[in-house]
């Protein structure tokens, strides 16, 4: 009998990457978000919110596996407490989490939370599996493309970003999940290092734009934990395949053809 599987956020940027692969491996899927989505291709949509502790129970009525991908800036701790106390009285025999490289050395909020929720996970009594990852592409789209949109792009020293694929991430987590409990696993990053200055320097080149940049310096304990490098993965980790710039040239690449389709179609 398959598995039913719990995916939480499974609309989100991982989610939708990770449940059609999960639905291809033959899995029975059910998606937890706090809105509500039809049901069909197979998949289960049920709503509640995590962080208030609603609809969960029911969500996991039935799961034998969850996969707990929501996350927000804040709260992640408080949201997984919540649902490790259904899921533990539910009899889920396997909780996966996906966390971030240096959720126990970058004193920041968010870092803070997501060390806080995988502590949930090791203390829930449950099997588990916990996978840290950087920072994905998509992610450091958004900054360099927010940042571009002043005249001057301020750049602080050593703040330096290892950027993953999500699809790649999304593999590794559904060969995760549908297999057994493997506690802390290595972590997965992006193929190349590279500093800000490195990632808006090639967007720019790409958009064809031109920007001054300006040298700052992040100050505190959070400057100095990544000036040290505290938020990237060196040698524990399995090593991604997709660069910052073959990501961008497909992306910018599929923007622009579909503008110049919405062009021709006027």
């Amino acid at each position: 009998m398959t598995s039913l599987i719990l995916v939480t956020g499974g609309m989100g940027t991982l989610g939708r990457l990770t449940v059609p692969l999960l639905r291809a491996a033959g899995s029975k899927v059910r998606v937890l978000s706090r809105r509500g989505h039809e049901s069909g291709d197979g998949v289960e949509h049920v709503t509640g919110d995590l962080l208030k502790g609603e609809g969960i129970e029911p969500a996991v009525d039935g799961a034998e596996i969850v996969l707990h991908l929501a996350g927000g800036s804040k709260g992640d701790d408080v949201a997984t407490r919540n649902l490790v106390r259904a899921a533990s009285r539910a009899g889920v025999r396997h909780l996966v989490y996906i966390s971030v490289i240096g959720a126990d050395r970058v004193p920041l909020g968010y870092f803070r939370s997501k060390l806080g929720a995988e502590r949930a996970v090791t203390g829930s009594g449950l099997p588990w599996t916990t996978l840290r990852a950087a920072q994905f592409h998509d992610l450091a789209l958004n900054v360099v493309r927010t940042m571009a949109k002043s005249p001057v792009i301020p750049v602080p020293g050593g703040l330096r970003f290892q950027p993953v694929d999500a699809g790649e991430v999304a593999a590794r987590l559904a060969e995760l999940t549908l297999g057994p409990p493997a506690g802390l696993v290595p972590d997965l990053a992006g193929p190349k290092v590279y500093g800000l200055a490195e990632l808006s320097r090639e967007y720019l080149r790409l958009c064809g734009k031109r920007r001054l940049t300006m040298p700052v310096r992040m100050p505190g304990k959070a400057g100095r934990a990544y000036r040290a490098g505290e938020n990237l993965s060196l040698a524990r980790a399995d090593v991604g395949g997709r660069t910052w710039e073959e990501f961008l040239a497909d992306r910018l690449g599929r923007a622009v053809s579909e503008t110049m389709d919405e062009g021709d179609d006027g």
